[in-house]
């Protein structure tokens, strides 16, 4: 969808049935590479506070998992250690299993950016063994995740795949900081993903509750115009930037 068309009052009404029954909100924002330096500049950020973080994916080399909506993912952070998920997207909520909506493990988020929208599950762990080691080739990929979140790719994974069939996609080098801009009470996130071919994608985003996404949305939106941001420009998603990539060079090393 592009990022200027308007959203239509069914995709309205649906929107706002999956934040009723979503966790959290996620308002999201990227920034064209022309103006990443001045958003940088003009909301303050400081580089040398950002987080450092490693993200691999795994799928098929033709992304199967993808294109079936299910996405594993492995981190190292730095100063907190590694994490995984896997993400389940889009669905509905009210039609997620009871055992797995009451587990403490799994997050529904509702992601919203200007034109679009998704909502999806995350079933989030720690991984049993080290990311590094087994991405290096020491051990197979199922033991990222944990026996939850391996019942949960079996669940809605596509037949046949294993979470050890798949292609490590990856890494990809990210920069997180967490800061307050002045003068706006909302507490913003910038990411850097830095793409092995020296491309970058800069995202803004604040999390809010259900219940204050429309309020934090005008808000945020009429401040980041304030600053300067463009809130117009075409928006891009960096998990399928990221897959994409690495399929092609998957697709690259076999020919």
């Amino acid at each position: 969808m592009s990022s200027r068309a308007r959203l239509s009052d069914e995709q309205l009404d649906e929107l706002l049935g999956l934040i009723k029954g979503a966790d959290t909100v996620e308002l999201k924002l990227t920034v064209p590479d022309a103006d990443q330096r001045s958003t940088i500049a003009a909301l303050g950020m400081d580089p040398l506070q950002a987080q450092i973080r490693q993200v691999f994916f795994f799928d098929t080399p033709d992304l199967k998992l993808y294109e079936a909506g299910i996405v594993p993912r492995a981190r190292r952070v730095q100063g907190k250690g590694d994490d995984s998920v896997v993400k389940l997207r889009p669905v509905v909520p009210e039609e997620l299993p009871p055992k797995e909506r009451k587990s403490i493990n799994l997050g529904v988020e509702v992601d919203a950016m200007p034109g679009g929208y998704v909502c999806s599950a995350s079933m989030k762990g720690i991984p049993p063994d080290d990311v590094r080691t087994i991405t290096l080739g020491g051990g197979p990929i199922r033991k990222l995740f944990t026996k939850e979140q391996r019942a949960f790719f079996e669940a809605h994974g596509p037949d046949g795949i294993s979470l050890d069939d798949l292609s490590i996609l990856g890494p990809i080098n990210v920069f997180k900081l967490r800061f307050k801009p002045k003068d706006h009470d909302q507490r913003l996130v910038a990411e850097l993903w830095m793409y092995p071919d020296n491309s970058r994608i800069l995202e803004l985003s604040t999390k809010c509750l259900p219940r204050a996404a429309l309020q934090v949305a005008a808000e945020t939106r009429l401040y980041l115009k304030k600053m300067g941001v463009d809130v117009t420009g075409e928006q891009q998603t960096k998990t399928k930037t990221a897959l994409r990539y690495f399929a092609r060079h998957l697709a690259a090393s076999a020919d």
